[in-house]
Formats: structure tokens, sequence, C-alpha cells
């Protein structure tokens, strides 16, 4: 598997609002932008910056918001805020401190590194592994590189996998033998006694009791479950002013058309709803299917 390198710095200057799995990144020449393939193109801002996409996994939501589909909401705060900060010291960054609209502000401003990508979201977000600045970069900048086992383990991705702030999320820009490590290290975080992170409270196959948007939104109270299921659920309980039931989010899934592979080799699927259970009494969803175990195709 061969990746395009970019190297720059990772920039937090009080007005970004990164979060466990997005954050902003600055190349040291800006013309290495357009080398990015992808289903957009990467359009920085006046000062060169962009925001980088971590590959392969999905934070917590801290603040996500559908044009037409309601407020803006967020996920119980804790574990999207401990990946946040993570990944941010993961990076480099020796004190951050996050403020109530989840702007955050960092010390340093900005510190160096390293991103490899295969290419730039529908959003024009560059889908990439992130790397600190103590680790030795493989080739120059705007070069290809082969991407190994060894080296996927030295990024913030893996990292967070690893200590169960993340849950793995995969497209097609990641080959199998990449996803299978990331896979070994969601298993063992799961598997911990206790269960590292977010697993301990997890509830996306155990099911979760749905009475309404505060239900996977409270802090105290609310579910953990999957960032691209409570995308999903966010959108449809907001859709309607007043919705609290699941009647009709079987219904909603199949019209948003997401496509996805049961791996390792299944077919092409259309519609989440093949992979979620209501209880008869409509309370309770849960998922099938873990997230490691599906290759999403619409990145």
């Amino acid at each position: 598997m061969s990746m395009l390198l970019i190297k720059g710095s990772f920039r937090v200057d009080g007005n970004a609002e990164p979060d466990g799995d997005t954050l902003p990144f600055v190349p040291d020449d800006v013309a290495d932008w357009k080398l990015v393939g992808g289903r957009a193109k990467v359009v920085p801002k006046a000062d060169g910056r962009a925001a980088v996409r971590l590959e392969g996994v999905d934070a917590l939501e801290t603040h996500y918001k559908k044009p037409g589909y309601g407020p803006e909401r967020h996920q119980p705060r804790k574990f999207g805020h401990q990946a946040g900060d993570a990944l941010l010291k993961h990076l480099g960054f020796t004190s951050i401190d996050r403020h109530e609209n989840e702007t955050v502000t960092t010390v340093p401003v900005q510190v160096p590194g390293f991103i490899l990508t295969s290419g730039a979201d529908a959003y024009g977000r560059c889908i990439a592994l992130v790397f600190d600045g103590s680790v030795r970069q493989p080739v120059y900048s705007g070069y290809e590189v082969s991407v190994d086992e060894g080296l996927l383990k030295k990024s913030a991705n893996y990292r967070l996998v690893e200590d169960g702030l993340a849950y793995p999320m995969f497209y097609p820009g990641l080959p199998g033998y990449l996803r299978e490590v990331l896979q070994a290290a969601a298993r063992e975080a799961r598997d911990a006694a206790p269960p590292r992170g977010l697993w301990a409270e997890d509830k996306t196959t155990d099911g979760a009791l749905i009475s309404g948007i505060e239900s996977i939104t409270d802090d105290i109270t609310g579910s953990v479950i999957l960032p691209k299921l409570f995308r999903r659920l966010k959108d449809y309980l907001d859709s309607d002013a007043g919705i609290t039931s699941l009647a009709g989010f079987s219904a909603y899934l199949a019209g948003a058309g997401d496509e996805y592979r049961i791996l390792p080799d299944g077919k092409t699927k259309t519609g989440l709803h093949r992979l979620i259970d209501i209880s008869d009494d409509g309370k309770t969803l849960r998922m099938t299917r873990r997230s490691d175990e599906l290759l999403f195709l619409d990145k």
C-alpha cells in the first residue's frame, strides 16, 4: 500500500475546533495539497491549513450538525474530549485548554509532523494517517511511500484505537492488511479487563435505550454508540419536532442509502437498516455488527 507523504505542521490557534478524529494541518509547501486526489479537491485556507480526517478511526462527536436537520449536537462529552486531548498529546502539544464552544487553545500553537494520505473525501477533507515529528519519515515530502504494520503502529490513528478512545471505521482507502492491525487493537482494548476507554460504556451492539434526543446526547445519562449510528439517529430524531419513537428509523436508514460490505469479502449492500435491530417495544436500538466487521463505501 502506497500513500502520499506530506510534511508540515499541525496548527491549533484558538479558533480551531479539533476533535478526536479531525484537526488542521499546514504543509511546508502549500502546493502539496494539489497532489492529493480523491472525491473532492482539498481547498486550503489563506494560511495554507486544511482539515485532516484520520483514516480508519471514528471518535465520538463533540459538535455535529447537518444542514436542515436541527441544531448542532454532541455525544456524551467524556470520551469525545478524551480522544481529542489524546490526539493532540500524541502529536506533541503539551498544554490543551478546551473551551465551552469546543474551540481549543494549545501550547505550542503548532507542532511539526507529517501525514500519509490516499485522498480526500467528498467534503474536501484530507483522509490520512497522522504522525508526530519524532517519527522518522520514510522519504521526502511529496512522494508515495509504502505503509506497513510497523509504520501504522507509530501513527496517532493506531494509538487512539489501542487506547480504546476511538472506534475502528473502514473505507476503501485502507487495505485489508492494515485494517487487520486496527481490528486487533480494537479487540484488545474491548476485551481488556476492564475494557479500555469508551468500550467500558459502549452500547452499540448491546443495545441503547432511546426515548428522545437526550438519550444519545446527555453528558450523564446519554448512551455511548458508534458515531456513524449517532449521526443517522440524531438526524432522524431532529428531522421533525417531537420525534421520540424509533418506529420510523428503519425506513429512514433505508432511504439514506449507505453502502457497505461485511468483511472480509461480503457483497455490497445498501441501507444501514439491515444492520440494526429494534426491540419489540420500539425502545431499544442495537447494531448487529461491530464497526470493525464493516467496510463502508460512502467515503
